[in-house]
């Protein structure tokens, strides 16, 4: 017995231990499956830090400068950090922090708390709280929205429950990072000043200040220790109503007190007066979960139903809780139809194994070794931590083709031998020994392929190392079940044929004899298909140069993001009515299941002129659309309503922005001129819209917010002893919503806001009704006296850095057909021709700038696995030369991959590519069924090269026509695309059937042809060729 034949031998021999150790790997798998963590694609998170600082008040201006800006310094020190990004608004600053891959997210977070800590020094002081920072990333899609509504209960009472019960008990499952609560009306007491009252009892909003920030403590007292007992001390120091705070003396004026009533109105309403949300169109509260980077969606997800039952029953019976929308609502359905793919494969595989072989008991042996190497890999797949998600479950239904190749091989060589009379024994034997090397050669070879996947760096290697690794641990199983488990089987439940026995010629019998007559011809016209040869390989180049590049397909995740953009100096009571007319439209189209919107700073909107929709539709086998056609169908309705716009974007799984987006795509300008940025970013969104092919266009600069300025007077106001900070002050006081305490309860904090009287807020002219106290004199100064209002002016309603410089975002979507390579080159070429200076630079974001990365990578991707596997072969068979004749395949298929993607109208994807890998893995298997052959039938036979290369042909041309339909049933069902997710695992099945059709049909010509020139070229040299690799072999 050779060494190769060993094993088979042993199992030969022992079939009850072979048996039992099939039945515990079977045992094995089917319990790890069953513990097998789901989720929709592999983990591959960027490390993501958001960090919120909240300053009321402050203008955008000053919360760039004076809050992003110190931070942005100490953040840039941390090592590891691939993004840095910053929006200051309105009273509020957000950075987002996004590392390299490799970075423990833990660590990052102890760093940026460090430096939190580092720059608190350079905050201004009137900051309520320091910087706060959350394990999330705001761009990606919210696992979970929960729906909290109440037809009793004032909203300001109903958002406190939400977030004192539902937020901070789900805050606390595992795996959950941040929950906003949409439409929040925080309960607070605002003390509204009335300016005119003040001044009658010559106060100032400085007074009014102090006393407030006094009145309400909860401090420690300590405790009487008296000889009997202890008695802690208490006082009613704290103010919990409104109404506690009419009689708070503020100043005594000719003996007698003025109470706070006296000069203000003291009301119980939201702690933000200009927030609301809409849950199906009914005014309550949303809760919007996002999960931490790294976490599992489903767990969380499953997590958060779990805790439901329990949250209710704490909520009054009046408040409703029910789910808006369960991101793993598509997942689950994603994942079973995948699951439904490869049982259909399965069984498609098994049929057409029968078909050919026809003779039960064979098939049953390759079903048997198809079961085990499945099973098998759930286990390994299990042991390395992997989940069951779109792409190892893609990897699984690739697999079976190539596990049902290593069983036709052996099982049809052992066929072979029982037809010219061995026994059954024997021919498990011998037809084990012999195809034991073409076996190996065959997988190994094909995991060569995906040895360059496996160190493939940035996201989309992280994607796919566990659909290479998946594939790779399924085709060493399988080449141990078919060299072990199937030589087993055959040996005992296979029957021995007699001569009279054979079948009768059939389908097969009538192919091959087809094929035998074509390649008669070829070999006679061996210059011609030379030449032909050539042209496929120019061909499959310059088909790989001109179609049309993508990333990743669009996904139909049956999720919206919307978010809307009206005039930056929008009233708040303009934006909801607006917002109105939009949700109408969107809940009449009839592919909504449900939505939720909300105007105001919530949600992860930063100001009053931005919305945000939360979109949800039903089922795809329940709406006539897909997702792009849903957005495409509500563009034009939802334009028609005048003075806002509204950008829709499909949520994805694979979602690699740092930031909330518009659109699917974002192009960022960045530069030290604020100025020149702001005139050349509109510039190129102007001339962007003119370019056919891309919708939606549009960017985030918004520099029309009204501003009411004041000059102030240094000189005047030096005379009293007052500075330009009394009189900042002063108007923080009346128009900051300034937060001048808080009050306890056992349950949340609330505070205490300090404003101007409603009636006179907006007004210039409530400028003349404010005093300033002369610490000189102690006079009233009018604010009038020492400062006048200028003439309105426009100014940012938000400020954007990117790397700490100012940046501008662009963003866009594409239109049906469009390719992203396209788009990308588009906007290029927009950028010269509108004469973009260099101080301004262009880098795109997100997926749009992976796409970039995996382009310039795509070309050394493909020769990497092409020059792996060539070393494989080569070590294989101890030649140079016989790896070019098995490679000679793989421009073929590289034509038919190309023209049928180009023919389904589909990009060249990543999955794409990945199909041509899986292809240059495939393909060389008929090289290999031939050259192996050949090689051995010149050595051991006597042949000269044509003789074996002919034989070759015709001997294997039948385990050739097998295992490659048994690679395009697997393929099939992923290129048809039925089902959710379908979209992402299209493009693959696409490349692998339209690969598989060309070479078919070519290389079993081809292959001899080059076989036999290559044979003549080196021998033409004086070269030999070592075939050492087959030393073991015996003849066939």
């Amino acid at each position: 017995m050779t060494p190769r034949a060993g094993i088979s031998g042993w199992c030969v021999r022992h079939p009850i231990a072979t048996a039992l150790l099939t039945l515990a790997s079977l045992l094995l798998g089917l319990l790890a499956f069953l513990r097998l963590g789901v989720a929709p694609l592999p983990e591959a998170d960027f490390p993501t830090i958001q960090i919120n600082a909240l300053l009321p008040g402050g203008s955008p201006e000053t919360m760039a400068s004076s809050v992003a800006t110190p931070l942005e310094v100490q953040f840039s020190a941390i090592p590891g950090i691939t993004e840095m990004t910053s929006s200051s608004a309105l009273g509020t600053t957000t950075l987002t922090l996004q590392f390299s891959l490799d970075k423990s997210i833990d660590v990052a977070a102890q760093e940026v708390q460090a430096a939190i800590n580092a720059a608190a020094g350079r905050l201004p002081v009137d900051m309520p709280n320091l910087p706060t920072w959350r394990k999330v990333n705001p761009a990606d899609s919210p696992i979970m929205i929960l729906r909290v509504n109440s037809e009793m209960m004032p909203l300001i009472e109903l958002s406190d429950y939400a977030e004192t019960i539902l937020a901070r008990q789900l805050s606390q499952v595992n795996g959950v990072g941040q929950i906003f609560v949409v439409g929040q009306q925080r309960p607070a007491i605002r003390i509204q000043a009335q300016p005119e009252k003040l001044a009658a009892y010559q106060l100032t909003l400085a007074d009014l200040r102090q006393s407030l920030q006094s009145a309400s403590v909860n401090l420690a007292k300590g405790a009487l220790y008296g000889e009997g007992r202890v008695s802690t001390l208490a006082a009613n120091d704290q103010l919990f109503n409104a109404s506690d705070y009419d009689d708070l003396v503020v100043a005594y004026r000719q003996g007698a007190p003025v109470f706070l009533k006296d000069v203000a109105r003291i009301v119980s309403a939201p702690e933000d007066d200009y927030v609301q949300a809409w849950p199906n169109g009914v005014p309550g509260v949303a809760l919007v979960i996002l999960r931490q980077p790294g976490a599992n969606i489903v767990d969380t997800a499953d997590a958060i139903q779990a805790a439901l039952p329990r949250l209710r029953e704490m909520l009054p019976a009046t408040i409703e809780v029910d789910v808006l929308n369960d991101r793993t609502r598509t997942i689950r359905s994603s994942l079973h139809e995948v699951e439904l793919t490869l049982l259909l494969t399965i069984g498609l595989v098994v049929l057409v194994m029968g078909l050919f072989l026809r003779q039960l008991s064979a098939t049953l042996i390759v079903a048997t070794v198809l079961a085990v190497s499945l099973s098998a890999s759930f286990a390994a797949m299990y042991v390395l931590g992997f989940t069951l998600n779109n792409l190892t479950l893609v990897a699984l239904i690739i697999a079976v083709g190539f596990i049902v190749d290593d069983a036709i091989v052996v099982v049809e060589n052992i066929h072979r031998h029982l037809e010219a009379g061995a026994s059954k024994v024997e021919a498990a034997l011998k037809g084990a020994a012999e195809i034991g090397f073409t076996v190996i050669s065959i997988s190994f070879s094909l995991i060569a392929a995906f040895i360059p996947l496996l160190f493939m760096g940035g996201i989309v290697g992280r994607l796919f190392r566990e659909f290479a690794v998946s594939v790779t641990v399924a085709i060493l199983i399988s080449v141990l079940a078919s060299l072990t488990l199937a030589p087993m089987l055959a040996s005992r439940f296979m029957p021995a044929l007699r001569h009279a026995d054979a079948p009768r010629k059939g389908f097969a019998e009538w192919l091959t004899g087809g094929y035998e007559r074509g390649l008669r011809w070829a070999l006679g016209h061996q210059r011609l298909m030379l030449v032909g040869f050539a042209f496929t390989v120019l061909v499959a180049v310059a088909g790989y140069v001109g179609i049309p590049k993508g990333f990743f397909p669009l996904q139909d995740t049956a999720f919206v993001f919307g978010t809307s953009q009206a005039a930056e100096d929008i009233s708040y009571d303009d934006m909801v009515a607006k917002h109105r007319q939009l949700a109408e439209i969107i809940a009449s189209d009839p592919a909504v299941q449900s939505y939720n919107h909300a105007v105001g700073v919530t949600g992860g909107s930063q100001s009053l002129a931005n919305g945000r929709f939360w979109i949800v539709l039903k089922d795809r086998g329940e709406r006539d659309v897909s997702v792009g056609e849903f957005i495409d169908r509500l563009r034009p309705q939802l334009a028609k309503v005048p003075g806002i716009m509204l950008y829709l974007r499909a949520a994805q799984d694979i979602n690699l922005s740092s930031g909330p987006s518009r659109t699917q795509y974002q192009y960022a300008l960045r530069s030290s001129d604020s100025t020149q940025l702001a005139l050349w970013a509109q510039r190129l969104t102007e001339r962007l819209k003119q370019v056919p092919g891309l919708m939606d266009v549009s960017n985030d600069l918004q520099v029309g917010a009204s501003v009411t300025a004041l000059d102030i007077d240094r000189v005047a106001a030096a005379r009293f002893g007052l500075s330009a900070e009394d009189v900042s002050q002063t108007l923080y006081d009346a128009f900051g919503q300034r937060q001048v305490g808080e009050y306890q309860t056992e349950v949340n904090q609330y505070k205490v806001v300090l404003e101007l009287d409603a009636r006179q807020r907006g007004r210039a002219e409530s400028l003349d009704w404010f005093y300033l106290r002369s610490p000189l004199s102690g006079e009233m100064v009018p604010l009038s006296a020492i400062a006048k209002v200028a003439a309105p002016r426009s100014g940012p309603l938000q400020i954007n850095h990117n790397g700490m410089f100012p940046a501008v975002n662009l963003s866009f979507n594409l239109a049906a057909g469009v390719s992203l390579g396209e788009a990308v080159q588009a906007v290029q070429r927009a950028q010269e021709e509108i004469g973009m200076p260099s101080t301004i630079i262009g880098v795109f974001q997100g997926a749009a700038q992976a796409f970039q990365s995996s382009l310039a990578s795509q070309p050394l991707l493909i020769l990497a696995a092409l020059i792996a596997v060539y070393i494989i072969l080569g070590v294989l068979y101890e030649s140079f030369v016989h790896p070019l004749t098995i490679l000679s395949t793989l421009p073929s298929a590289g034509i038919g991959a190309v023209f049928l993607l180009w023919a389904w109208g589909q990009d060249f994807s990543i999955m794409a590519l990945i199909g041509i890998v899986l292809l240059i893995g495939i393909v060389k298997k008929n090289g290999i069924l031939m050259v192996d052959f050949a090689i051995v039938a010149q050595r051991e036979q006597g042949m000269n090269a044509e003789q074996a290369i002919y034989q070759a042909c015709l001997t294997r041309f039948r385990p050739i026509m097998m295992t490659t339909l048994a690679a395009l049933l697997g393929a099939i069902p992923l290129m048809i695309g039925f089902g959710t997710g379908s979209e992402l695992r299209q493009p693959l099945g696409i490349a692998v059937v339209g690969g598989l059709l060309v070479s078919q049909v070519l290389t079993l010509f081809s292959t001899p042809v080059v076989y036999l020139a290559l044979e003549r070229l080196f021998h033409r040299r004086g070269t030999t060729t070592s075939d050492g690799g087959t030393a073991g072999a015996t003849a066939t």
